[in-house]
């Protein structure tokens, strides 16, 4: 499925694995195993790296909604894993944003391996921005406090010239005016939509 590209097939497979199954079968689809440990670069505040669970990506992936003119960014991206996965579901570019550079390496090794060039990533603080532009954003409580109002005020930036949606995952936000929640909404999952705001 993966080497042909079939979306269709791949979503339908995950789609019949109980959700509770869907993580350990999509780590072996995509050959992973444990992540290296989180270095030195973690910030103070920074969330030590954890997956997204596949059953709210494709939750996400159809309530955002996510398309392939999408351009899908992750916060906190990892090994890469998200990134990967939406962009298998929707042919979606992916680019993911990360401050440990030996999670950064196992990330593009993943992309590489599996002959994926329109999944990138970016090492980098995403509370220092610009971001990398995009219409539909994942935030895994990748960070709190101030950190978090840095990123919610980079991508307040980016909705000034496009419509963005905002997926948090784990993650309430506070309040934001220039972000309406959409419904349905999970106990773990929220999706925004940027609205109010004057573009340029």
């Amino acid at each position: 499925m993966i080497a042909r590209g079939d979306r269709a097939a791949f979503r339908a497979v995950l789609r019949g694995i109980p959700p509770v199954a869907r993580d350990a079968w999509v780590d072996r689809v995509l050959g992973l195993e444990l992540p290296p440990d989180d270095g030195p670069e973690l910030p103070r505040g920074g969330v030590p790296y954890l997956p997204c669970s596949v059953d709210a990506l494709l939750r996400l992936v159809e309530h955002a909604p996510v398309r392939a003119p999408d351009v899908f960014v992750d916060i906190g991206s990892g090994i890469g894993r998200a990134a990967t996965v939406v962009h298998l579901l929707t042919g979606a570019p992916a680019v993911g944003v990360e401050i440990q550079p030996t999670l950064v390496a196992a990330a593009r090794d993943l992309t590489a391996r599996l002959r994926l060039p329109e999944v990138s990533f970016v090492l980098g603080d995403a509370a220092r921005p610009p971001l990398p532009a995009g219409s539909v954003y994942l935030l895994y409580c990748p960070f709190s406090g101030e950190r978090l109002g840095a990123v919610l005020a980079a991508l307040e930036s980016v909705a000034r010239s496009r419509s963005v949606a905002v997926c948090c995952v784990d993650l309430p936000l506070p309040p934001c005016p220039w972000l309406q929640p959409t419904s349905p909404a999970w106990p773990d999952l929220t999706i925004h939509r940027s609205a109010g705001i004057n573009r340029s």
